[in-house]
């Protein structure tokens, strides 16, 4: 194995699905109409909290910065992969690929902390809806939205940065995306200080946040269960269902990923679950949210019906 400074490195071999030539033009259409659902579900969400002034409430306002989130994760991601499956020469420039690297470590990191938020936002809303407004006031919400978004970055970028290692050939990455689990195989030298920084941040991005989320629904549980009447367990738990939805979906995708044993391994299975979570979870999340709420289906419905008004009023004038 070859060493190098990595500075000498101007692009690096992006394996994809290569290996299967016989389905990257089905997935290119597959993976394209995948991902303008997802800019366009996602876009849709933040129009409508942005136009309807009755949706702009903590929980929405949570459920933009998640929509901006899941666009800004999809595009550094899908747009080069759909690129590679029809590109003859399967590569990816390294200053993109570093690019990609820290990217998508910030935005993982920010959403573990985003969900978190969500999931005390339901918890305050549930067990003291009397106060809720008081205490998730416009001025909280934006410090735990702004929040989430810092904690992200210096639990993720910082360390990464003071930390990373330069690479060494052969540079393949047998991947969809440079992120740094399959990076850390190509480092130079001993990763060793690199591996505990990132066992340290996965438990202050990943596992701290995971508890919040568990301690909140535990509270939102104990909460629901005092209610005497089952209408209002009901509705307690619908403004719960879409959220746990998401959690599940990204966490449940995370602990198969980094969880099972040694012997389920394989490289294309990894590739096909981190298809999941940079393509289809960002796709999923605004449609789980609208499909499931009422609140975004009557907003949908005003907007529409603003929207026809107005036309008939220009045809009319």
């Amino acid at each position: 194995m070859s060493h190098e400074n990595s500075s000498t490195i101007t692009e690096l071999v992006l394996v994809g699905f290569s290996n299967h030539p016989l389905t990257e033009i089905p997935l290119f259409f597959l993976f394209s109409l995948v991902y303008f659902a997802n800019l366009f579900g996602n876009t849709a969400v933040i129009t409508l909290v942005i136009v309807d002034s009755s949706l702009q409430t903590p929980m929405y306002i949570f459920l933009c910065h998640l929509a901006f989130l899941n666009i800004f994760f999809s595009t550094f991601v899908v747009p080069k992969m759909l690129f590679n499956f029809l590109a003859n020469k399967k590569v990816i420039s390294y200053n993109f690929c570093t690019a990609q690297t820290y990217i998508t470590l910030f935005l993982e990191s920010t959403e573990c902390f985003l969900l978190a938020v969500m999931a005390l936002d339901r918890y305050l809303a549930i067990c003291y809806p009397l106060r809720y407004l008081l205490i998730m006031n416009w001025s909280v919400c934006m410090k735990l939205a702004l929040g989430a978004w810092i904690f992200g970055f210096f639990a993720s970028v910082v360390p990464l940065y003071l930390t990373i290692l330069p690479l060494c050939g052969p540079y393949v990455v047998d991947y969809i995306f440079c992120e740094l689990p399959i990076l850390l195989h190509m480092f130079c030298a001993d990763t060793s200080l690199l591996e505990t920084v990132m066992v340290i941040g996965c438990v202050g991005t990943v596992f701290f946040p995971f508890f919040l989320i568990i301690l909140s629904y535990l509270r939102i549980l104990v909460a629901v269960v005092k209610i005497d009447f089952v209408k209002g367990r009901k509705k307690a738990f619908s403004t719960c269902s879409s959220h746990l939805i998401v959690v599940t979906l990204y966490y449940g995708t995370g602990l198969i990923r980094y969880m099972r044993p040694k012997s389920l391994y394989s490289a294309e299975g990894d590739k096909l679950i981190s298809v999941f979570y940079a393509v289809i979870i960002p796709m999923l999340n605004p449609f789980i949210y609208s499909l499931r709420n009422k609140e975004v289906k009557e907003s949908i419905r005003r907007v529409m019906e603003k929207y026809k008004n107005e036309t008939k009023q220009q045809i009319t004038d």
